[in-house]
């Protein structure tokens, strides 16, 4: 395909998602090939797993509405034989402190004096963003309430085990309700401009924002400050989930770097000798000797990886295993039954409203890794005892 390189290995990609790759990639404000991950599927706005050079421009819905969405893992001291023998009373205390779904965080009584005050940084910063005032019913209370909660979907919370049989917190989401707001609104805008300039787009979720406009402008300022929420909701809910853990067992504690990795975002970059934005959508940022999270289904293994700089990849890496199935058809195909043998030895919901996330649904993340053993390097390799599902 002309202006694609692609890692997907010997794994099919479906031929919806190739049809939205060659639109893409004809695009005249490419700044180069797109680079395509291993766990490429097709998504709304612009394909999962895709890696887009933009000059000058930005393409609101490729940076997607979950903006800044991404993982965060700690390692902590204890062993998988500090653990309580059954895992359903912690899980429950993680769900009960942690809202799941469209719920709020009501009180924020579990958040730690240093989150609060990284909070009211966030909504000072808010008062100041240009595009608020295009968001409608923006509510600055529902907004830092949020901080902390998790979201539906596929995003998770995980107690993991690596191969030393050391515990892990692993999590999964993005900047909740208000990125949403903001995405969809920044897509709007450039929908419209491309109706007025008669661009006759292909695909009408492909307009771009032209830099130098006064909407980049604010598009750029709401959603790089989108990317900083979506971390510290992420930040928050750590903390969270680990003073739970330790609530339990008393002498847990952090060690080494926590790891905080968007995927679903828009960096300006210089690859090639060019100065461009780099937008990865469903892809994370893998520079030499970055670290990185390649989590699998809460069935299957997830990983801990640092980056070998691919330069061919815009220094990038898959962000996950990849669905082979949509949500829709996942709840055709398997039932509660398949649910419960493949999430075996997995503390976790077992019921229908998770059936979408069933580990089936996803490629084999064996087969991802494989694909792209020149962009990452493999640094823990985790296995989940307990999953928190959206």
């Amino acid at each position: 395909m002309k202006n694609v390189k692609m890692w997907v290995g010997s794994m099919e990609v479906e031929r919806t998602a190739l049809e939205q790759i060659q639109n893409i990639a004809s695009l005249p404000i490419l700044a180069g090939h797109l680079a395509i991950m291993p766990d490429v599927h097709m998504g709304k706005g612009a394909t999962v797993g895709s890696v887009i050079p933009t000059r000058n421009a930005i393409i609101p819905a490729a940076v997607g509405v979950d903006i800044g969405c991404g993982m965060c893992a700690a390692m902590t001291n204890l062993v998988a034989s500090e653990l309580p023998d059954s895992l359903n009373v912690m899980r429950s205390e993680i769900e009960r402190k942690i809202p799941v779904g469209f719920l709020d965080h009501i009180t924020g009584s579990e958040k730690v004096i240093a989150l609060k005050k990284a909070e009211t940084v966030m909504m000072e910063r808010w008062e100041k963003l240009a595009l608020k005032d295009k968001l409608g019913r923006a509510n600055p209370t529902k907004i830092i309430n949020q901080i902390g909660t998790l979201g539906g979907g596929n995003h998770f919370v995980e107690l993991c085990l690596d191969s030393e049989d050391r515990v892990w917190v692993m999590l999964h989401s993005g900047s909740r309700g208000i990125g949403n707001q903001i995405g969809k609104v920044a897509i709007n805008i450039a929908k419209e401009l491309a109706v007025k300039a008669e661009r006759n787009l292909v695909d009408k979720d492909l307009a771009w924002l032209d830099e130098g406009t006064p909407e980049f402008d604010d598009y750029i300022e709401a959603m790089q400050w989108a990317q900083d929420y979506a971390m510290l909701n992420r930040d928050t809910m750590m903390q969270i989930v680990l003073a739970t853990v330790k609530n339990m067992i008393p002498h847990t504690k952090v060690i080494g770097e926590v790891v905080n990795c968007h995927h679903n975002f828009t960096s300006f970059e210089s690859h090639f000798g060019q100065d461009m934005w780099i937008t990865r959508k469903g892809a994370v940022s893998a520079k030499k000797g970055q670290l990185g999270i390649i989590p699998g289904s809460m069935g299957a293994k997830s990983f801990i990886v640092k980056g070998l700089g691919n330069n061919e990849a815009y220094c990038s890496c898959s962000h996950g295993a990849g669905r082979k199935h949509s949500r829709t058809s996942a709840k055709k195909f398997f039932n509660v039954d398949d649910l419960i043998a493949q999430t075996a030895g997995v503390e976790c919901r077992k019921d229908a409203d998770v059936l979408d996330e069933i580990p089936g649904a996803y490629k084999d993340i064996e087969e991802v890794m494989k694909a792209q053993a020149d962009l990452v390097e493999k640094v823990h390799t985790l296995k989940q005892v307990l999953c928190v599902k959206g």
